[in-house]
């Protein structure tokens, strides 16, 4: 047992005031584990190099090395997708938007969100995203349907290959019955998000070489005008520092941004814990498990959620991001910098906090004659607009 701690302790991610959690959360995660490669999701190189590790079962050295071991799972799931409209171009593109949509007891808005895509975009922008449908629904006929739809009134964007729709069978599911009954959920609402969770891993596994980023969509969002943009801005500022998951809106599964490299692993680690809980709440485990402890969010928000009827048995869904604003051409954009204060920090309230597009503040104690607080841009900048600093 002191062998696990000491490991542990070595490892970023871990939150300072949740460290006992977190060990019941890694054991779980290695027992999974082994029902993940039970279940056949795991490439045979990293199934022989698990069983490697799992010689001695009861030993602590075999959990913190599994656990490490999750860096591996860059590997693609082995899926044969339908291709229900549109193939992939040779060139990878700036931006996938990723959709997953089933069939839904009272409205669907899965057109209306594919349009305010490409009506709020540029005809530059157009040029760097692609769009990624996936049709998770079992009822064929209906997704039949669909796409006929989506055909008649997105034909320019299918032939452009700025518009995918695809299907993943079902037979590569695994089991949606006898599931855990966690958190004291009806069984029918375990199904439902264990199987978002599948729905939300296949896509991933679709889009890993489509483009250098990703951002997952609900499949009845709003968009800001040249949404795009206003995220470039974001990953420019951000050059040089770490991150795993930047978010832009803080609602659901909505406006959530990662590096397409990470993708992999991610649709792993969603097949992995499947009928554990829902995807919102397994990001926030995964983005930590990556060592990114705080929520990077910035604000305006550039997705709306707008729909009225969940997807799940048609409950209303009236929810609304009010940071939501249309036009996102104010959202921050510092470009890369140093800084540099002689001023006392309270806490960890640090001078980096007070250039950042999140929402937070630099707090120093009340400065005096000589103390000084210095920006040094990378590269040489031409500023177009600066605000104004705040002194308490």
């Amino acid at each position: 047992m002191r062998l696990v701690w000491k490991s542990l302790d070595k490892m970023r991610c871990l939150r300072k005031r949740s460290t006992i959690p977190f060990l019941g959360f890694l054991i779980t995660f290695l027992l999974f584990l082994n029902l993940y490669i039970e279940d056949g999701y795991v490439l045979e190189g990293d199934k022989r190099q698990l069983r490697e590790t799992s010689v001695h079962p009861s030993s602590s050295e075999r959990y913190v090395h599994t656990f490490r071991d999750l860096s591996n799972f860059s590997g693609s799931i082995n899926v044969t997708y339908r291709y229900l409209a549109g193939t992939p171009l040779n060139r990878k593109k700036y931006l996938t938007i990723g959709l997953s949509s089933v069939k839904r007891k009272r409205g669907n808005y899965l057109l209306e969100t594919i349009k305010s895509i490409f009506d709020q975009s540029s005809y530059e922008e157009l040029k760097e995203i692609v769009v990624v449908v996936h049709l998770a629904d079992f009822d064929l006929a209906w997704c039949e349907n669909l796409v006929q739809e989506i055909t008649r009134k997105f034909a320019h964007h299918i032939i452009a290959g700025r518009l995918l729709v695809i299907q993943a069978p079902e037979e590569y599911y695994p089991s949606l019955d006898g599931l855990k009954r966690n958190y004291n959920d009806p069984e029918d609402r375990v199904r439902f998000r264990s199987k978002q969770n599948v729905d939300y891993a296949f896509l991933l596994n679709f889009c890993t070489n489509l483009s250098h980023f990703y951002m997952m969509l609900e499949d009845d969002v709003r968009c800001s005008r040249n949404f795009l943009t206003g995220l470039k801005k974001v990953i420019t500022s951000r050059e040089g520092s770490y991150w795993v998951m930047l978010e832009f809106s803080k609602l659901g599964y909505i406006g959530k941004l990662y590096h397409s490299r990470d993708l992999p692993r991610l649709a792993h680690f969603l097949l992995m814990f499947y009928q554990e809980m829902p995807c919102d709440w397994l990001l926030i485990h995964f983005r930590g498990l990556l060592a990114q402890k705080d929520v990077i969010r910035f604000k305006p928000s550039l997705f709306q959620h707008m729909g009225y009827y969940s997807s799940y048995k048609g409950a209303e869904n009236k929810l609304k991001d009010d940071d939501f604003e249309e036009d996102s051409i104010d959202i921050p954009d510092n470009p890369p910098a140093s800084l540099y204060t002689n001023i006392n920090v309270f806490e960890n309230y640090d001078a980096t906090k007070a250039y950042s597009t999140v929402d937070e503040y630099f707090w120093g104690k009340p400065p005096s004659t000589g103390d000084f607080f210095v920006i040094v841009f990378n590269k040489s900048t031409k500023i177009s607009k600066h605000q104004d600093c705040h002194w308490f």
